[in-house]
C-alpha cells in the first residue's frame, strides 16, 4: 500500500550552512550558548533539534524507504516561517526557501512533493509569492501557522490570500509552532504539556477560527488540512453547535452550524490514538483525513504507515485512502 506524508518538516541547506559557519540567517541571529543556534526579534531561541533536519536528500530518501514512506510533501519547519521579522527580510527568505524545495522536487519527483513558504505579514507579497510558488515552481500550496504574530486568520486583511489560494487550486497546511506563542505557555511549562496539549489546543483554534470567521462560507472550494487531527475541534464540535445556535455574535460570519463546515477541511491522522483516529473519521469522513508523521519529531512504531495497516476498527478501503487515494486526488501526487 502507497504511503504519502503531508507533515514532514524541512530546514533550507542554508540555515544548516549559517549554523555551521556562526553567521545570521535573515532574521535570525546567531548565539552559540547555551548551545550553537538562533535568536528571533522576540528573544526566541531557535535551534535544528533533530540531527535528521540535517540530512542530505539522500539520507533523507534511506529514512523514508525505511519507515515504508513513499513521498513526503514536505514544508519548511515551523520556527522559520518569519513573521515576525521584517517583511521584507521574510520575501527574500520564502523566495530562497522555495526555490530550494523546488529543486528537491525536481530532483527527486518521485519522492518528494513541496509547500512554499509565505511572508504573509505583508499579504499582498504573499499571495505574489503563492502565485510563484504554484504556477512557476510548480510547489503544491503553502503552509501556514496557526496565527500571525498577534492577529487570526480570521482578520479581513488576509481573506484576499485565501481567494487567492482557492483560485490557485493551491493545497494550505496549518501548524501550528510548538513554542512560546502557543496559548497554553500563559499557564505552564511543566509536563510538556505546552506541546502535548498547547499544539492540539491551537489546532482546534484554527478549525473554529475558518469556521466562525467565515473563510470557509467565503471560499467553499478552499483545500486546507489541519495537522494533529485538527486537535480536539471535531470532539467540541457539539458545543461549537449550541454555542451557534444560542450566541448572536457567533452568527455574524455564517448561517449554517459549525459542524456543516468540518468536512470541508481536510485533517492529518496524527491522533496517537486509535479510538480519536476512529472519531475523527466518524465525523469527517476517510476521505477527510491523510497521514501525517511530524517528520522527524515523532517516534513511530513500527513506522506512520505501519501504525495505520495495523489499526483494526479501520477497513481497507478506509486505509487506503488516508494512505494514499486522498492524497493523490487532492494534489495530483
Amino acid at each position: 500500500m502507497r504511503k504519502i506524508d503531508v507533515h514532514s518538516h524541512y530546514i533550507p541547506r542554508s540555515v544548516i550552512q549559517a549554523q555551521d559557519q556562526e553567521q545570521d540567517w535573515y532574521g535570525l541571529t546567531y548565539s552559540a550558548a547555551p548551545s550553537p543556534g538562533f535568536d528571533d526579534p522576540s528573544g526566541r531561541r531557535v535551534a535544528i533539534n533533530s540531527p535528521k533536519l540535517r540530512f542530505t536528500p539522500e539520507e533523507r530518501i534511506a529514512d523514508m524507504d525505511a519507515s515504508g514512506t513513499d513521498i513526503q510533501l514536505v514544508s519548511i519547519h515551523t520556527p522559520y516561517f518569519g513573521y515576525s521579522w521584517d517583511p521584507a527580510q521574510t520575501t527574500q527568505m520564502a523566495r530562497e526557501v522555495n526555490d530550494e524545495i523546488s529543486a528537491l522536487v525536481r530532483q527527486h519527483p518521485d519522492k518528494f512533493a513541496g509547500m512554499a513558504a509565505l511572508p504573509v505579514q505583508d499579504v499582498d507579497a504573499a499571495i505574489e509569492e503563492l502565485e510563484r510558488a504554484v504556477n512557476t515552481l510548480g510547489l503544491k500550496g503553502a503552509e501556514l501557522d496557526a496565527a500571525i504574530n498577534d492577529e487570526n486568520w480570521d482578520e479581513p486583511r488576509f481573506l484576499p490570500l485565501f481567494k487567492a489560494a482557492e483560485s490557485l487550486d493551491a493545497f494550505l497546511f496549518f501548524h501550528p509552532q510548538p513554542q512560546d506563542n502557543i496559548v497554553a505557555t500563559a499557564r505552564t511549562r511543566k509536563y510538556s504539556m505546552p506541546n502535548s496539549i498547547g499544539v492540539p489546543l491551537e489546532d482546534a483554534m484554527i478549525v473554529a477560527t475558518l469556521i466562525f470567521g467565515g473563510i470557509l462560507e467565503e471560499c467553499p472550494n478552499l483545500k486546507a488540512c489541519v495537522a494533529h487531527g485538527g486537535g480536539p475541534a471535531c470532539f467540541g464540535m457539539g458545543r461549537l453547535d449550541h454555542g451557534w445556535m444560542v450566541r448572536s455574535e457567533a452568527r455574524v460570519n455564517i448561517q449554517r452550524p459549525p459542524s456543516s463546515y468540518q468536512k470541508q477541511l481536510y485533517y492529518d491522522f496524527l491522533t496517537n490514538s486509535e479510538p480519536a483516529l476512529r472519531f475523527l473519521i466518524d465525523s469527517v469522513g476517510a476521505d477527510r483525513v491523510v497521514i501525517g508523521s511530524d517528520w522527524p519529531f515523532v517516534e513511530w512504531n513500527p513506522s506512520p504507515g505501519g501504525w495505520l495497516e495495523g489499526l483494526q476498527s479501520l477497513s481497507q478501503d478506509e486505509k487506503e485512502k488516508i494512505a494514499y487515494r486522498n492524497l493523490e486526488q487532492l494534489l495530483g501526487i
